[in-house]
């Protein structure tokens, strides 16, 4: 199961495996305070698109269709598939640090990766 929550909630247990995906480091959050397992800056939008987004809700569909393009890069590819496979095996975790929690990066990665282990299914 993928699951996304806020880097300034609790890590609890059934988190599984935590995911950072934001490029930047969550503000307010020291490194040895934030409980993950991997930073995959790969799954994180450009600075330019990030930029471009500012999180603005006008610009959310604008915002997915590019993240989705860049998503389509080698690293990021075999990082999805990583993930889609663990995620059969045990909760996965997208990490994120913005305040809208309707409209980020990682919701655009949730249903990418559960795309992908449907494809495992097949």
């Amino acid at each position: 199961m993928i699951k996304i929550k806020r880097a300034y909630e609790e890590a609890k247990k059934s988190d599984g495996y935590r995911v950072l995906v934001d490029r930047l480091w969550p503000r307010g959050i020291k490194k040895e305070e934030l409980d993950f397992d991997e930073w995959a800056k790969e799954l994180s939008p450009s600075k330019e698109l990030r930029q471009f987004f500012s999180h603005d809700k006008e610009k959310w569909r604008d915002f997915s269709s590019r993240f989705k393009k860049e998503l389509k890069s080698k690293d990021a590819k075999d990082k999805i598939l990583f993930l889609a496979k663990q995620a059969k095996k045990k909760n996965v975790t997208l990490i994120y640090s913005a305040k809208d929690e309707e409209y980020n990066n990682a919701v655009v990665l949730q249903k990418i990766i559960e795309e992908e282990m449907k494809k495992l299914d097949e």
